[in-house]
């Protein structure tokens, strides 16, 4: 293997190596879509209907596929579990209850064992969708729903190791639950709840009241009686954007160090000269209710530092700055 590197020959095959796996993998993938019809309906409709759980199961490399489904159903709004076949046949079949739905996930649909959970799972009336490359096989025939994951070839250069077939399998589960998702009207705020911890939790969840400075040290402010040397003392000493205020404390506008550099270029004698003259009239402002995320994205949308922050009459009650956001580890 070592005596290949260097070798451009070597690498060639090795980078064509790689892109045909990935070709195979995505093609099969995509063969799948021009195959979803009424029975891929009738599954999420009966996965979104259930009162209990997604028990998935699976063996080897399917049982692997399953694990990961379970979770990716359990995360976005339907409680899912792994039911390991083996397990399930000495005591952890107990888990399973009225009101669970069976995804059983099987390449070749003959498992012996999943087969032999078919029994218990008629007995308590738990129904069973099947994701299976065998149509005819055993376990799609027990089945109450088989979608087909077949593909052409597998990715292994013998046509052996499930590659593309187990790919398959997990983007058909995963067309599953999110389709069940969205039946079930799964929001952002449900992904919050469910997703506390780590950079997403905060994405999701940071508001900018989290982030808003609200003392008088760090929110500058003007009246519309102001001049513009003010102004330019409170840019230089304090944040740089000062909000200005009406009588009722609401804001009517911002002024920024370019405002009045713009400003001042035009009118050298600007000092004296009312705020109101180089204000942005139509600055933009958020409430402390609103997601940082989208604080974020308005900043940088219209490339601004800071932005006051206001309640429904749009009085003035802090300020979000970029950096702040930044520093919330928001990107």
């Amino acid at each position: 293997m070592s005596e290949g590197i260097g070798n451009p020959a070597h690498e060639s095959r090795i980078i064509e190596r790689g892109r045909e796996v990935l070709r195979i993998e995505s093609e099969s993938v995509a063969s799948m879509a021009g195959r979803l019809g009424s029975t891929f309906v009738r599954a999420v409709e009966a996965i979104g209907s259930i009162s209990g759980r997604v028990v998935v199961t699976g063996i080897g490399k399917s049982g692997i596929v399953a694990r990961k489904l379970a979770s990716t159903f359990s995360s976005t709004g339907t409680p899912a579990i792994f039911l390991h076949p083996v397990e399930a046949a000495h005591g952890d079949v107990g888990m399973l209850v009225r009101g669970d739905l069976l995804l059983a996930i099987s390449k070749s649909g003959e498992s012996a064992e999943l087969e032999s959970l078919m029994p218990v799972l008629e007995r308590l009336g738990i129904p069973v969708i099947a994701l299976t490359a065998e149509p005819t096989s055993k376990l799609a025939g027990r089945a109450n729903l088989a979608l087909d994951v077949s593909v052409q070839v597998e990715a292994c250069p013998h046509d052996l190791a499930p590659t593309a077939s187990s790919t398959a399998a997990l983007a058909m589960g995963d067309a599953l639950a999110m389709a069940v998702s969205e039946v079930r009207g799964f929001g952002p705020e449900d992904f919050a709840r469910l997703h506390p911890g780590g950079d997403l939790g905060r994405r999701l969840t940071l508001t900018v009241r989290d982030v808003m400075v609200t003392d008088d040290e760090h929110v500058p402010r003007l009246g519309l009686d102001g001049d513009l040397g003010a102004a330019m003392h409170e840019i230089a000493h304090r944040q740089g954007t000062v909000p200005i205020l009406d009588g009722m404390s609401r804001v009517v506008g911002v002024i920024t160090a370019g405002d009045l550099t713009r400003y001042a270029d035009a009118h050298p004698d600007f000092l004296s000269h009312a705020v109101n003259r180089a204000m942005t009239t139509d600055a933009k402002t958020i409430e402390p209710g609103e997601m940082a995320t989208g604080a974020l994205s308005l900043m940088q949308e219209h490339g601004i530092m800071a932005m006051p922050v206001v309640g429904p009459e749009k009085q003035l009650i802090g300020m979000v700055h970029l950096h702040d956001l930044l520093r919330a580890g928001l990107t």
